[in-house]
């Protein structure tokens, strides 16, 4: 769908055969080289090439994950962990081929501990059916990054989405990880303590490393009650700065608001074409607020008088749980309003984060480049950290269309950068955003680089993703 994946060296066949003889006789039939089967584990949901693994296996344990790569380890050959495919950066492809290792039969929630607000899941858990799970509880995990991703992949991405304005992200919500290291020791990061100053924090360390330094098998998660009430709003705007402009109001007035989306007005018409309904073509804020029936009224009123000395404009809330539904319904609509704005299109999602200071500016200029450009690219973002997405609808097998994302995208990430952001606040690096790594971190790349050779000295674990080596 895109340019081709990345060259790598390929493993060598004698290697890569004796590591899928050693495993079939481990594992049986949970080892398959079914040409469909690999390559559906070679492509995540976004624009990138797929990749295809040489063999994928089905575990089902910790112990199976470590079985595998110890002999993956023994052969020299790649391991590259999937859990539901749902990444947008190339991070499943196989890029020197191997083996794939497929948690999503790893799916129990092992202990829920409702009196410390914690639980633990194997890596293969979606967060759908955690919270299915935990209904009961008046207890839910709120880390939502619109698809039903695993635990597992959402800890190795650094996962956050709608709610992370108010709940964090997957940073802030893993207490602790069970983790397959490259030589197959299995190693847990953490105990069940909230805090400590033990050592070095190997949690923080596996979170957001795209399964380069090891394969997650279990993730230990905070969890939070049930609001008693929620609150739901929508209001347009004459801007997109007057939009953000009232979100950074909000935020300084301490406002515990809990979901802050955005939409330009580009992405409202999509939406309104899509979803057949009437509402403004123009920038717009949905908000959700959590607490008591009483707070939540007040944030809602307190974040309507905000709006109205921004310009804003049929500010709507409500509490009825099928009128927020149907409200919400127009946000989760946006990526399929934007690929049916051209037959036959697919969509490159992209996404930076800034300081929400910088964010109208940045939000303002990209909206430059897309006006002089032959492509719609409509924007959507989780502006209440200054994350965005730029949704570029392109015909794939057009080399003009996908060089001229190509250029939305490099110059996208480029001024994020230069407002002191970050190339990704949410989608991760993959093989997609390698290049920019080096352009955000420095020098500090070259730490990674030491600590990715002295965790997988023999380069075996998802090779080709966040590092060039």
């Amino acid at each position: 769908m895109a340019a081709a994946a990345p060259v790598l060296k390929p493993v060598a066949p004698e290697a890569r055969d004796a590591a899928i003889a050693a495993i079939k006789q481990l594992l049986g039939e949970r080892l398959t080289t079914a040409h469909a089967v690999r390559e559906q584990h070679g492509r995540d949901e976004s624009y990138h090439a797929s990749a295809p693994p040489d063999a994928v296996v089905f575990a089902e344990t910790t112990e199976e994950v470590a079985d595998v790569v110890r002999i993956c380890a023994q052969h020299k050959v790649p391991v590259v962990p999937f859990g539901t495919g749902t990444s947008l950066e190339g991070h499943v492809a196989a890029l020197r081929g191997g083996v794939c290792i497929d948690v999503s039969r790893m799916n129990k929630v092992l202990e829920v501990n409702a009196d410390d607000l914690d639980c633990r899941v194997q890596a293969g858990v979606t967060r759908k059916a955690l919270n299915e799970y935990l209904r009961d509880t008046g207890l839910f995990f709120p880390i939502d990054p619109g698809a039903d991703a695993s635990l597992g992949g959402m800890a190795a991405t650094r996962a956050s989405g709608t709610n992370a304005v108010r709940y964090g992200t997957m940073r802030e919500n893993v207490l602790s990880l069970t983790v397959v290291t490259p030589d197959g020791r299995i190693v847990r990061t953490a105990r069940r303590a909230r805090k400590s100053s033990a050592g070095y924090d190997l949690t923080r360390l596996f979170v957001g490393s795209e399964g380069t330094l090891g394969v997650i098998t279990e993730v230990a998660l905070r969890l939070y009650g049930i609001p008693q009430a929620m609150s739901s709003a929508m209001c347009s705007f004459p801007s997109v700065a007057d939009a953000v402009n009232t979100v950074i109001m909000t935020i300084q007035s301490g406002v515990p608001v809990a979901r802050i989306e955005l939409a330009d007005g580009p992405q409202m018409d999509a939406i309104r074409k899509f979803s057949k309904l009437d509402m403004p073509v123009a920038p717009t804020l949905w908000l959700e607020f959590h607490g008591t029936e009483a707070g939540v009224k007040e944030q809602a009123e307190m974040v309507q008088a905000i709006a109205a000395d921004h310009g804003g404009a049929d500010f709507k809330w409500t509490t009825n749980p099928e009128d927020r539904k149907r409200l919400w319904q127009a946000r989760h609509d946006a990526a399929y309003a934007n690929k049916a704005l051209r037959q036959g299109a697919q969509v490159w999602a992209t996404d930076v984060c800034v300081p929400i200071s910088r964010l109208a500016e940045c939000i303002t200029e990209t909206q430059k480049d897309i006006a002089e450009s032959f492509l719609p690219a409509p924007i959507v973002g989780h502006v209440g950290d200054g994350n965005f997405h730029l949704t570029i609808v392109l015909k794939p097998d057009d080399p003009k269309e996908v060089a001229e994302a190509e250029r939305l995208n490099d110059r996208l990430v480029k001024r994020a950068l230069a407002l002191e952001g970050t190339c990704t606040g949410e989608h991760g690096v993959g093989y997609g955003k390698v290049d920019f790594l080096v352009a955000e971190h420095g020098e500090a790349v070259s730490l990674m680089r030491q600590i990715k050779k002295a965790l997988d000295p023999d380069g075996i674990m998802n090779p080709g993703k966040i590092l060039r080596m």
